[in-house]
């Protein structure tokens, strides 16, 4: 099976619905409160700057030397940097991570549609169960297509949200505590999408015909930057129309199931195993009264996925072939990413690991 990749400025588009939708799913579910904020709001561009950016690179870096999907590519990778196998985990932790988090979304949009009654007299399980199969069932068209409804359903909620906008707080200044940086961090990171090969997969064949990693990451990071205004502009100042959201959530879920479905058939799996793995890693967030804990497992999960890579690449790998990959156009552009990829990165999401357990104590 191919790896389906898309056009220079489709992945950006991509970028920015999948980062929407998952802060919109991410953040309520967890309990992360910005009340229109500017401390948390600065602190979150801040690890967008100091941790998305230096992972977004990594990603590209990883495509542009590995020339395959993440999972197929680690065996290569580690074998280059004459590292053991065990690294490898990194790409099955990542490859069952994604329909897991598409049950996570499942399952928000299945709580706002139980809600509002969008469906009426059935439970929210049962709406859950219909939107995974409606999902399950998108995963099978094109990609462009997918990002196309995906794209209407964040475009139709963000409008219908700005016209039936209700008034909310002013701007204002909190204490930083030291949960926001878990926080932070978790929105930064996990709910971007990085370190999950999304954006490996989609611009393999773009990066390989680009000379510096920039030309790729660049405009993914601006996306995923532009999602984080967007979701505190809108989804703190109105509630969104839960028709359009719950419309862009099955889209973004049958994405994820797709690339899933992608890497696996990459490694040569067996349909029905692929089918279990992506139908398990689903149908747990059916079971009642254990999202809290599920919650906590995604965000700790995600990063964990985050932290391995970052190691891997920052301490592992052979510095020529990452900059080479790389290709900055100066030496120092090379010295500060590795800084942050080295020492910053990983120091970082350890204190957000313990940041979020710490809130669940």
């Amino acid at each position: 099976m191919q790896v389906t990749t898309l056009s220079r400025w489709l992945t950006p588009v991509m970028a920015f619905c999948l980062s929407f939708i998952m802060m919109t799913s991410l953040a309520p579910s967890v309990g992360i409160q910005i009340d229109r904020q500017l401390d948390f709001w600065l602190l979150w561009l801040g690890t967008m700057l100091l941790l998305a950016l230096p992972i977004g690179y990594l990603e590209i870096a990883l495509a542009k030397r590995s020339k395959t999907s993440a999972l197929q590519a680690l065996a290569t990778l580690t074998r280059d940097a004459d590292a053991s196998a065990r690294w490898r985990i990194v790409g099955w932790l990542a490859v069952v991570f994604v329909p897991f988090f598409a049950g996570n979304i499942l399952s928000s949009a299945s709580h706002l549609s139980s809600q509002l009654n969008l469906i009426p007299q059935i439970s929210q399980q049962i709406h859950f169960g219909i939107f995974a199969i409606v999902a399950l069932g998108l995963s099978f068209i094109p990609r462009q297509i997918l990002i196309a409804i995906t794209s209407v359903g964040v475009i139709a909620a963000l409008i219908f949200a700005y016209v039936a906008g209700t008034h909310l707080n002013a701007w204002h200044w909190t204490g930083v505590e030291f949960q926001e940086w878990g926080n932070a961090t978790t929105l930064a990171l996990v709910a971007s999408g990085l370190g999950l090969g999304l954006y490996w997969q989609s611009s393999l064949v773009v990066a390989q015909n680009q000379n510096a990693a920039s030309a790729s990451v660049l405009p993914i990071w601006i996306a995923q930057l532009l999602a984080v205004i967007a979701f505190g502009f809108f989804s703190v100042q109105a509630q969104l129309p839960v028709l359009a959201w719950v419309l862009a959530a099955i889209a973004v879920a049958a994405l994820l199931i797709q690339f899933t479905k992608e890497q696996l058939a990459h490694r040569q799996l067996a349909s029905v195993i692929q089918w279990l793995m992506i139908a398990a890693a689903l149908a747990v967030w059916a079971i009642p009264k254990i999202e809290p804990m599920f919650n906590l497992l995604l965000i700790v999960w995600g990063l964990v996925i985050c932290l391995i890579y970052a190691i891997f690449a920052g301490w592992i790998m052979k510095m020529s072939h990452l900059r080479k990959a790389l290709n900055f156009s100066n030496e120092g552009f090379y010295n500060l990413w590795r800084i942050a990829i080295r020492v910053v990165v990983p120091l970082s999401i350890i204190l957000a690991m313990v940041a979020v357990i710490w809130q669940y104590l």
